[in-house]
């Protein structure tokens, strides 16, 4: 099938439960407002799409159409980058687990690939020079974003594990490591960190060592990245016209404009907001002690990681329950696993929930297909809201596709 097309459903009552729902004006909402802030603050930036947050077939062809770049963090992502399409240097390489084969074409490609390991460094010796062909690479930074923004990363006190750590000198190794290879260059600086606040603060940061970096090792950089991890799809949370602004007033300090290309690697902010998770009652039971309602989705679809204590949820009754509704003190939604923890919300003094009734999980498009288990019931299907008409993306996988996918 072609990517960009899909095969159209009469209506909505026609899908299956449990299914994935992705409102394409939702998602046109957020790469628009991303490129209008970008193109009102840094005219010359890139967007990679990060991939490993949701790598639906359709959902990737999409922002290359947007003209994104591929922003991938293995060799298998950056095949299927390939294979989708994107022009073989418009792929962003990221992570510690590249193998050597794409990391070094990706360099001959003049993809923007940024070295994360110890290991990557010495494969650079592979680069043939004999041709005086000048290649450019990128380099991870390892900080200690936790001094600047206590309490707000997603690391702590333990740290990242990812790049060369500034404050220690590893950086400098590295940095001094390249400089041997004349052939080499050290084109930009890669500095995302994960974060729990999503703070201005934490981007605020990033661009300034990214200042101090530049400052401290005259580099000549074309490309400063400051990853993703914004905030996305929440009225009350900082907003990509908020994000870009901060980033360019501290990367202006040091950085020209016109000849600094600002990377942004979003995923969460653009493809969170726009999925729903649509799910339906099968059965209900009472114990002595819940009030249980068995549904045929699972916290593993809407929470794979199972740390969240919260979901926004809508609850769609039945037409035919009539206005009246016994209310009961608690009821706790479960999913379909065979796991206790399978539990999602409880309801305290609302309707009776009875089979057939659907429980709507919104702001979900982000991690959960990459992460949603072949636990007890396999893939389901994903759907494509436009407008008032509704398409299948991907069907849901069954057993003779598990099969088929296992065959030797």
């Amino acid at each position: 099938m072609e990517w960009g097309k899909a095969e159209i459903v009469k209506t909505q009552q026609d899908m299956k439960t449990p299914y994935f729902l992705l409102d394409e004006q939702e998602l046109e909402r957020n790469i628009d407002s991303l490129q209008t802030a970008l193109a009102a603050h840094w005219k010359n930036h890139i967007i990679g799409y990060s991939f490993k947050t949701n790598s639906l077939p359709w959902l990737v062809d999409y922002f290359k159409n947007k003209g994104c770049y591929a922003e991938v963090v293995s060799g298998d992502e950056y095949h299927l980058a390939q294979i989708m399409g994107y022009a073989k240097d418009k792929i962003i390489y990221n992570g510690p687990c590249k193998s050597r084969k794409t990391f070094l074409e990706a360099i001959e490609n003049g993809c923007l690939v940024n070295i994360d390991a110890r290991r990557e460094l010495e494969w650079l010796w592979e680069l043939a020079d004999g041709n005086n062909k000048k290649y450019e690479v990128g380099l991870r930074i390892n900080f200690d974003l936790e001094k600047y923004c206590p309490n707000e990363t997603a690391m702590g006190a333990e740290g990242s594990r990812f790049g060369f750590c500034y404050e220690n000198g590893e950086l400098k190794k590295a940095i001094d490591y390249i400089g041997a290879l004349k052939h080499i260059h050290i084109a930009g600086i890669h500095l995302h960190c994960g974060s729990s606040s999503r703070s201005l603060n934490i981007y605020r940061t990033i661009a300034g060592i990214a200042a101090q970096v530049k400052r401290a090792y005259a580099l000549d950089l074309k490309y400063v990245n400051v990853g993703g991890g914004f905030c996305g799809g929440l009225k009350d949370k900082p907003q990509f016209r908020d994000y870009i602004p901060v980033i360019a007033d501290e990367l202006s300090k040091e950085f020209d404009q016109e000849n600094t290309t600002l990377v942004v690697e979003p995923g969460v902010s653009l493809v969170a907001s726009p999925f729903e998770f649509v799910t339906s009652i099968i059965d209900v039971k009472k114990t002595t002690a819940n009030n249980f309602a068995v549904t045929d989705g699972s916290r593993i679809n809407v929470d794979p990681l199972m740390k969240k204590s919260a979901y926004f949820y809508d609850i769609i009754y039945k037409r035919d329950h009539g206005a009246e509704r016994h209310l009961l003190d608690t009821q706790v939604v479960v999913g379909f696993t065979c796991m206790e923890n399978d539990r999602l919300f409880e309801l305290v003094q609302q309707p009776l929930l009875s089979v057939g009734d659907r429980v709507v999980y919104q702001k979900i498009g982000a991690y959960t297909l990459c992460l949603s288990p072949l636990f007890i019931r396999y893939y389901p299907a994903v759907y494509l809201r436009r407008g008032d008409n509704f398409y299948r993306l991907r069907s849901r996988l069954t057993a003779a596709d598990y099969l088929h996918i296992n065959a030797k």
